[in-house]
Formats: C-alpha cells, structure tokens, sequence
C-alpha cells in the first residue's frame, strides 16, 4: 500500500496544498515550524481519525477558517481509494472513503496502516503508563477494527460508570444500577485485555531478534504485558473493589490501568536502564511493530519517520534505515544530511517553507 498523493485545505498552516508521493522514500525538508509534521499529522489521520499529538478536531482548523479538508488518493493491493476528512469547529468531522460517507470511524481502520516514529516515541520507555497504553491501543486498532469498536465502547461505559459512582455518593438509592454498568465493562474490558496480551506475545516472538542485532549479541529482551487485572478474575475483583470505587468515586481497576514492562538481561529497563539502553529498547519496538504489522497484513504498512534521525547515533540510523526497503517512508528533517543522500535511494524531495510545499530535484 502506498499514497499516492495529500491535499490539504485550510490545515494549520496551509492554504491550499497539493503533495505528490513517490511509493519509496519522500524527504519533506525545511527549517523548524514551517508545516514538516503537519504533513505527516495529516497523512496519520487519514488512517486513524485523530491526530498524533492529541489535539481538538478545532485547533487543527486554520486560524480564523471554520472548516478544513484533508484529502488522499491511495493504492491498496493495486486498487485505488480516496479518503476524504472534514474538520469543522462547530460540529463533528465527517469522513467518506471513496466518495461515500460513513458513520463510524471503525470503517476506515485497516484501510491504510500507518507507522508512525517521533523523537517523542523513543521516550514512551520512560514516559507514563498512559503513553504505552496509547501504542498498543492506536495500533491495534489499525490491525483490527473489533478491537476499536471493544475500546471505545469500554471508554463509555467507563465514563458512565464514574459519572454514576458520583451520584451515588450523594444519592445512595442509585447503587443498584452499578450492576449494569459492572457487566458491560467486565464484558468490553475481557476483550481488550486478551487483544493486547496476544498483541504482546507476537511482539515478543518478534523483537527478541531485533534488539540481538541491535546490541550485538549482548542483550537478550523480554516485553511483559503488566494487566491491572486478569481477564479470568475481572468480574469478580470489580465487585470487592466496589467500596473502595464508591469511596473515591472513579474506578480503580481494569485496562484503563494495564502498562508494559520492559527487561533486558533481566533488568527493568523502566527503573534502571541507562538512556542509551531505553532508546534503544524503542527502537527495537518501532522496528518489531513494522514487522509484525507486515506479518499480519500481508503488505508493508506506511512509514512516517519525524525528525528521527538526528536522535539516532550511526548504529541506530543504519538499523533503522535497513528496515525501510520496500516500505514508502516519509522523512521530515531540517536538511536531507549527508548520511541519507549515502545510505538510501531518494525519490522526492520537497522543500517545506511556511506552509508551502516546493518540489525539489533529487
């Protein structure tokens, strides 16, 4: 699979823009704040509805416009597609694959899979549990559109049941319909934490390889997927947990809490690693999740690389830049450096300044 080409209108700061992409690798370069990650923000929300960095549908809006428009045309298995997105400031976006809208965001996951690596991902060792929580939710639900459905459904009645808990505290009549929500949240929860152990354990049949290389043979690694409740025992540790849950009105257990955990030679990277172990450890990650998703879909996912490279020592730009072959990647940088015009075959360059977009001769 690959894009063909992106049109943005009134998106951030960009007017009206028309990008062509080669199926290789595509270098958007410029200096900093001149519109490079707003490119590839676009292109992650044509796969996933949301943007990366967690903002509102209305802050991705240009200043001082109502709506904005994101369009792409894209190749999946030789048969073309175009996914249209409309932000609006004042009402929810509206999405269309091929020209026809559709009313839920979970029909347009697996359409096109996306990978996305930031500077920020090779902290997501030592970042909060949230953060890798967020990993394996985002791709999951790209692999599998049930699992979306399954976590968004968990959230709501998340948030129902928190919302009634407070109500309780102040009107005890009301702790009867507990119940309800107890049973949907046990059902959704089950599903969740089963898709992302197994997720886990072919991330683990993976990796182990990856960071071997990556060390040289000195590290061994071992991914644990830290459940906040096992899927066996959920029904029931929510029920001896419900006073505490009334005491402090929010809900103290399930996969909104679950983490990974991290070891190399048997050490948890999280609390003792250096910083070099833990970037390195990310990199394994991002590079596992690229394979496990080829694995799984039959197809090379799309590449989104954001001004990674500079983070990377030489021996991590090279493992990195070794695992892009055949994949379409798309690099932003503040200058296509020496190392890649060396190390890969560039097909487009194009020049990012202030919103503008300016193709450039390779």
């Amino acid at each position: 699979m690959f894009i063909k080409s992106l049109a943005l209108n009134n998106y951030r700061n960009y007017d009206n823009s028309t990008i062509d992409f080669s199926k290789g690798i595509n270098i958007l370069y410029g200096d900093n704040a001149q519109g490079k990650t707003n490119i590839l923000e676009a292109i992650y929300m044509l796969a996933t509805t949301k943007s990366h960095r967690g903002n509102k549908d209305s802050e991705i809006i240009r200043f001082e416009e109502e709506e904005s428009h994101i369009r792409a045309e894209i190749d999946k298995n030789n048969v073309g597609h175009r996914i249209d997105i409309h932000l609006k400031k004042k009402k929810s976006k509206g999405i269309a694959i091929d020209m026809l809208p559709i009313r839920k965001s979970a029909d347009l996951f697996g359409l096109i899979n996306i990978i996305f690596f930031s500077p920020e991902d090779l902290s997501i060792i030592k970042d909060s549990p949230q953060v890798r929580r967020r990993f394996m939710d985002m791709e999951l639900c790209q692999l599998n559109n049930i699992y979306y459905s399954d976590l968004s459904n968990y959230n709501k009645v998340l948030n129902q049941r928190n919302s009634l808990l407070k109500q309780i505290y102040f009107d005890k009549s009301k702790i009867d319909m507990l119940d309800i929500w107890d049973m949907q949240l046990v059902n959704y929860g089950i599903k969740i934490i089963e898709a992302r152990n197994n997720f886990i354990n072919m991330l683990n049949e993976i990796i182990t390889e990856i960071h071997h290389k990556l060390t040289s043979g000195k590290e061994d690694i071992l991914l644990e997927y830290d459940y906040n409740v096992d899927s066996t025992n959920f029904e029931q540790e929510l029920f001896v947990k419900r006073e505490f849950d009334l005491k402090n009105q929010n809900t103290q257990i399930g996969p909104h809490r679950d983490d990974i955990s991290f070891y190399v030679n048997g050490m948890d990277v999280k609390k003792y690693g250096s910083q070099g172990q833990q970037r390195t450890v990310a990199l394994s990650l991002k590079l596992a999740e690229i394979e496990l998703v080829k694995k799984l879909i039959k197809d090379n996912p799309i590449l989104l690389l954001d001004d990674v490279m500079s983070e990377l020592d030489s021996n991590r730009r090279d493992a990195l830049l070794n695992s892009i072959e055949g994949i379409q990647t798309i690099i932003t940088c503040t200058g296509y450096d020496d190392f890649i015009r060396k190390r890969i075959n560039i097909d487009m360059i194009y020049k990012v300044t202030n919103g503008k977009v300016e193709k450039m001769i390779c």
